[in-house]
């Protein structure tokens, strides 16, 4: 994946712009939206494969040097505590808030405080987020029981340092799994 930026050195913006033109409309690359390319992937049974909600996430995150953190329903697809794959996927940033239309699913860039974005746990911050979302009145046993197998996964260090920034309701929540995953 490539952003019409990355080009800026070769030539200047406007004959960049068409010659990316042409190459999609050659069939040659694939827009995945304003400014943003890919080499398309042809499967025999699929078809026509594009990079996935993450990776574009990760490539938009990579360009504007931030931070990114899934919330609502996309951490709790992300879990496993829900089937539905959501058509708005939400992020949390401290880039510029933004939306991106990819296929038939929207990427939306919310503005986050920095505490919201300061958990570096691959697993533990889907846990923060996905808690945040199902609320504290609303969480189940069977919740805890998939994220607790999630966190099994988590790096201890991270899991440690998550707990740290996650608010005091969450922590409560988590604070045993903790306990179990630094004596597995």
């Amino acid at each position: 994946m490539f952003f019409a930026d990355n080009f800026i050195n070769i030539a200047n913006a406007k004959t960049v712009a068409k010659s990316l033109e042409r190459l999609v409309q050659s069939g040659k690359l694939y827009r995945v939206a304003t400014g943003m390319y890919v080499r398309p992937v042809d499967d025999q049974i699929i078809g026509t494969i594009l990079p996935s909600i993450e990776e574009i996430a990760a490539a938009i995150a990579k360009r504007d040097k931030s931070r990114t953190v899934p919330t609502g329903s996309y951490a709790l697809y992300k879990l496993g505590l829900t089937t539905q794959v959501p058509l708005n996927v939400v992020y949390y940033t401290d880039a510029s808030p933004r939306k991106i239309k990819v296929g038939q699913q929207t990427i939306t860039f919310k503005k986050a405080s920095a505490r919201n974005l300061a958990a570096i746990g691959d697993i533990s911050k889907l846990a923060i987020q996905a808690l945040r979302t199902i609320g504290k009145d609303n969480v189940t046993d069977e919740d805890l029981r998939i994220i607790r197998e999630r966190l099994k996964d988590e790096k201890p260090y991270h899991l440690q340092h998550d707990l740290k920034v996650a608010p005091e309701w969450i922590r409560q929540l988590l604070r045993p799994f903790n306990q179990i995953n630094n004596n597995d």
